[in-house]
């Protein structure tokens, strides 16, 4: 139950942002740019968050 919440909260936050960030970027090259950018970002909250626990 710990990991459900935190889950359907993420799943929430995208719900909302998904169709502001996809109308944002309708060009493939701008989408992609910032498609990657969120990635790297996601990946080191990732790591960090990994280490310290």
């Amino acid at each position: 139950m710990d990991k459900v919440i935190p889950v359907l909260y993420m799943i929430g936050v995208l719900i909302l942002v998904l169709p502001a960030f996809l109308q944002s970027n309708s060009k493939l090259k701008t989408f992609l740019k910032n498609l990657s950018i969120w990635s790297i970002i996601v990946l080191i909250i990732l790591t960090i968050a990994y280490f310290i626990r």
